[in-house]
């Protein structure tokens, strides 16, 4: 098995960026703290729905609206995370979020989503 080091790959052009193939990564990310975004990646701005309910707008667009979003709590430990399917659809632009909380429902509160599919 050999090992490769580099500092910097690039195209075979010299200078255009490599493309990746058969790559998985996260193509959106937000980290949420009430009602405002405090870390991102291709999410241009937050939308709120009402209580509890976020919805993220990205920068670029999927290239369809089937892809997979997660999500995880980042305050109570009694917060359920809920992708707002039965809402609204997911779009390619845009993706709603929902924070329920069992003994109190629909809730603002802190939260972290990534989606993952291609980008348009």
């Amino acid at each position: 098995m050999s090992t490769v080091k580099v500092d910097t790959l690039v195209a075979s052009d010299g200078t255009s960026p490599v493309t990746l193939t058969k790559q998985s990564a996260a193509k959106a990310y937000s980290r949420v703290a009430p009602n405002n975004i405090s870390s991102s990646l291709n999410v241009s701005s937050l939308t709120d729905a009402g209580t509890g309910l976020f919805e993220d707008n990205f920068t670029n667009a999927f290239s369809a609206a089937t892809y997979s979003s997660v999500a995880s709590p980042g305050g109570s430990t009694n917060i359920q995370m809920m992708f707002a399917t039965n809402m609204t659809t997911y779009t390619t632009s845009a993706s709603r979020t929902a924070i329920y909380q069992n003994a109190t429902g629909y809730r603002d509160e802190q939260y972290s989503t990534a989606r993952f599919g291609d980008l348009a």
